[in-house]
């Protein structure tokens, strides 16, 4: 595969999220997951996405134990700043403290079995704490050796700017796909001006874009997205199926699929932008990363981007929007 630069750390030029891996997609195993993993290093996958959240915890487990013997192969990548509350499983409570930035990495280090972690972001943006802080900690275990490199997570622009400041940024990861744009106007253009690399999640917005989806009877039982996503809702989820249809119609006329289309268009949109489709089968895994192959002429762009309107529906809850481009 391939390689891309994000600001001074090389990575494989797709990455993997490991999310569903551990929940929110329906049911899991950590056998065919850990497969997964490894069929992802063996094709030149290097960087691996976790988070404290995903599970949570367990993701960072799971993670861990599947890298244990590959450590030297990874581009490890997790996440601090969203607190799980047992008592409501949609709350979302964000720390960006000092203290809780410390007590949050030596977390995940134990959990993932590892001494140090390649990119450390923070999840999302922590309003009660300024960012020169919360910045300012991260520095601090770069210094000591427990992290390589820092990122942001659904942040801002002037946010970037001053977390920039503080310590050099190496990565912002937002959601960008065909139907999600948010971060164009604003946030890009000073993610680049400053060197950031942009790791993309949900390139495929959220399995939508592939066209594996004719009804919400499609969905797996135990399957999250209906209840954090108002694109995936009664109502907004028919009238998105036209874009589905769409795209698998153009991919069809190449001898692509839908989803290899879709990630083709975000490998596009630059050579500092790697995304990351997350994935628990290996025949998925496989497929995602023939994208990486996939070139697009500027015509192809335009007719992708014709194909794809505003979808109906918000990318997220109100409750959980309030805390992106912050």
């Amino acid at each position: 595969m391939n390689t891309r630069l994000l600001r001074d750390l090389r990575v494989g030029a797709q990455g993997l999220g490991c999310l569903g891996m551990s929940g929110f997609y329906g049911k899991t195993d950590d056998t065919e997951s850990i497969a997964t993993i490894h069929a992802a290093l063996d094709n030149g996958v290097t960087l691996l996405d976790t988070a404290d959240m995903y599970g949570p915890h367990t993701n960072e487990v799971l993670v861990g134990k599947a890298i244990a013997d590959r450590r030297d192969q990874v581009v490890l990548a997790t996440k601090f700043g969203v607190v799980h509350d047992p008592a409501n499983a949609k709350a979302r409570n964000l720390r960006g403290d000092a203290a809780y930035v410390r007590t949050a990495c030596e977390a995940s280090l134990k959990r993932l079995g590892v001494d140090h972690i390649d990119l450390y972001y923070q999840h999302r943006v922590d309003p009660n704490t300024p960012i020169e802080e919360t910045v300012g900690a991260m520095a601090e275990l770069v210094r000591e050796g427990k992290v390589r490199h820092l990122g942001l997570s659904e942040a801002g622009a002037q946010t970037i700017r001053r977390a920039n400041a503080v310590h050099p940024i190496t990565a912002l990861q937002s959601e960008w796909s065909l139907w999600t744009r948010d971060l164009e106007d604003e946030v890009l253009p000073v993610a680049r001006e400053l060197g950031i690399g942009i790791v993309a999640y949900s390139p495929l917005g959220r399995g939508f874009l592939t066209g594996r989806f004719t009804s919400r009877a499609d969905l797996p039982e135990g399957d999250q997205r209906d209840q954090f996503q108002p694109r995936f809702t009664e109502g907004n989820f028919e009238q998105n199926l036209g874009i589905a249809e769409r795209l698998r119609a153009m991919a069809a006329e190449r001898g692509v699929t839908a989803g290899q289309l879709a990630l083709a268009w975000v490998h596009s949109r630059g050579v500092d932008v790697v995304p990351i489709p997350g994935t628990k089968r290996r025949t998925y895994l496989l497929e995602n990363l023939a994208a990486v192959d996939l070139i697009l002429t500027p015509e192809d762009i335009k007719a992708l981007e014709a194909a794809v309107p505003t979808p109906a529906g918000a990318r997220y809850l109100p409750e959980y929007l309030s805390t992106t481009n912050r």
